[in-house]
């Protein structure tokens, strides 16, 4: 947690479920203002789910999820459209998350729209965002195939930004990029933070990419987080098998110390 005694996100044994299969199981966190939280699993590991929830886009079965004191479990369409000014998300695919037939103005004044605001201030607030995702002014009237996959990501993150927002779900937003462009995104992500105090629960299946941004991280397997505590220690020194397995799981830049991470990892999962 960051020095704020209050969280601004707590969840309370969240139980999710999808006719049988009980994809969350009593899942708990908390999410300080102006803090990174990491989730961290295997694909079906309810990591995503998780997002899903909080976002009221998966129906909770049990336990309570509240936001900035308000019990959002299971909030009304209205309160949900209330909520979209303090809780964004960024996707992970840049290329299916934005609307090939909208210009990058035309979507980022979107939501802007939505929410009543004039289009002079909108138009201020498109141009500043632009800025702090670091892409020039005139982007406003290309369309997203003209940029790049990491452009493209640079949008969606402003997008999520207009309604200047307190929580962003970023749901393995960089997992769909290059390992270069990866670097600049969290790089972006980690200068965002610093300067607008957003909170992130950032969400991976990678412990190197959430150690480099997350102040705590949360390991989750079958829907159950098994482990959880400051980032610098579960991405490095972690307790849990499953999460000493995801960490041999991770790429790493030397030819041979990623051959014998590999093998390592190979023993493990055998076992």
């Amino acid at each position: 947690m960051t020095a704020a005694s209050t969280p601004l996100l707590q969840v309370r044994d969240v139980d999710v479920r999808y006719g049988k299969f009980q994809a969350l199981k009593s899942v708990s966190l908390e999410i300080a203002p102006g803090e990174c939280m990491g989730l961290v699993g295997e694909s079906g590991s309810g990591k995503s789910t998780l997002g899903k929830a909080i976002l009221g886009l998966a129906e909770v079965a049990a336990g309570s999820i509240t936001f900035d004191g308000q019990d959002i479990t299971h909030a009304s369409g209205r309160t949900r459209r209330a909520l979209a000014e303090s809780i964004q998300v960024v996707f992970q695919d840049p290329y299916g998350s934005l609307d090939p037939a909208m210009t990058v103005g035309q979507i980022l004044a979107e939501p802007l729209r939505v929410a009543g605001v004039p289009a002079a201030e909108a138009k201020s607030t498109i141009v500043e965002m632009l800025g702090r995702v670091r892409l020039p002014a005139d982007s406003v009237e290309r369309y997203p195939s003209e940029f790049s996959g990491g452009q493209r990501q640079r949008i969606a993150i402003a997008r999520a930004l207009v309604r200047r927002p307190r929580l962003i779900i970023c749901d393995e937003p960089v997992s769909a990029l290059d390992l270069t462009t990866q670097a600049a995104i969290i790089d972006l992500f980690i200068d965002l933070q610093r300067e607008t105090g957003v909170a992130y629960l950032f969400v991976s299946h990678d412990l190197g990419v959430v150690r480099r941004i997350c102040h705590r991280v949360a390991v989750m397997y079958k829907g159950e987080i098994l482990e959880e505590g400051p980032g610098d220690v579960v991405t490095t020194t972690p307790e849990h098998p499953y999460s000493q397995r995801l960490l041999k799981a991770s790429p790493v830049a030397d030819p041979d110390a990623q051959a014998l991470r590999r093998e390592e990892w190979l023993k493990v999962r055998a076992a």
